[in-house]
């Protein structure tokens, strides 16, 4: 049972700081919608991998790959947004998804659940999470600086485009690692509240990233422990938690401009 715990404890803590940094630059972009709808996009992925019978993350993730390109070439050559976008693939694949899994399989998929985590599964979203966590901090001032002006960031020599499709893929990576703790529902909140907590408080896009990161282990730790003490989800207690801090930040935000 310790093994179980430790296992949910250290693939919660990376799942969740990875989700919070994409969860700053999610905010900072104004796409905060966007992970809860493309988190329903990896479900005929898992529903293929099922089939096959091979991890259905591994479904996930190239289903989400995919999608992703799908998405970000009709972005650029056509005149439809990203949300727009997203929210065609994303009905699209739960429609999709909810005729081919199973019952069972379509609940574990949407509400997640960590209690059945082998050895693999932990290496897995450590060595994935910290890849993503890696990257992100390798790009996030080229990120910033292209949010603030693509033509500045276009004459220091970035390439938007590639730029776009790398934040998407890791975005993707991030979803994909979350599905197993959370569950496709509340994806979206795993990604997004961690980071609207912390951008409540920080004064600096580091300090942003660092308290969201900060604040995505904390919820983390809790959800997983309240979980293994009382016998609940983990992720709906990351989220309620989550919730709390946010709640919590906007009066400390006030305090702070007095």
């Amino acid at each position: 049972m310790t093994t179980i715990i430790a296992y949910q404890l250290i693939t919660g803590i990376f799942i969740a700081v990875a989700a919070s940094l994409l969860g700053v630059f999610a905010i900072l972009k104004r796409m905060s919608l966007v992970g809860d709808a493309l988190s329903h996009v990896a479900l005929p992925g898992i529903a293929l991998a099922l089939f096959l019978q091979i991890n259905p993350f591994y479904g996930a993730l190239a289903f989400l790959f995919v999608s992703i390109i799908g998405i970000w070439f009709l972005e650029y050559y056509s005149s439809l947004t990203i949300d727009t976008l997203v929210g065609v693939f994303f009905t699209s694949a739960l429609a999709l998804g909810s005729l081919m899994l199973p019952q069972v399989e379509l609940l574990d998929a949407l509400f997640g659940d960590i209690s059945k985590l082998t050895l693999n599964d932990v290496l897995i979203s450590v060595v994935l999470s910290s890849v993503l966590i890696a990257v992100l901090i390798a790009i996030h001032k080229r990120l910033a600086l292209n949010m603030v002006s693509q033509e500045m960031a276009s004459a220091i020599g970035v390439n938007a485009k590639r730029l776009e499709l790398i934040y998407l893929m890791l975005f993707a990576l991030g979803v994909a690692l979350g599905i197993k703790f959370v569950g496709a529902l509340l994806m979206g909140a795993l990604i997004i509240i961690p980071a609207a907590a912390a951008k409540n408080v920080a004064g600096s896009l580091h300090g942003f990233m660092a308290l969201s990161a900060f604040f995505g282990a904390v919820l983390a730790v809790i959800g997983v422990l309240i979980s293994a003490s009382y016998g609940y989800p983990p992720g709906p207690i990351f989220i309620l938690t989550g919730a709390a801090f946010f709640v919590f930040s906007l009066f400390a935000r006030s305090y702070l401009k007095r």
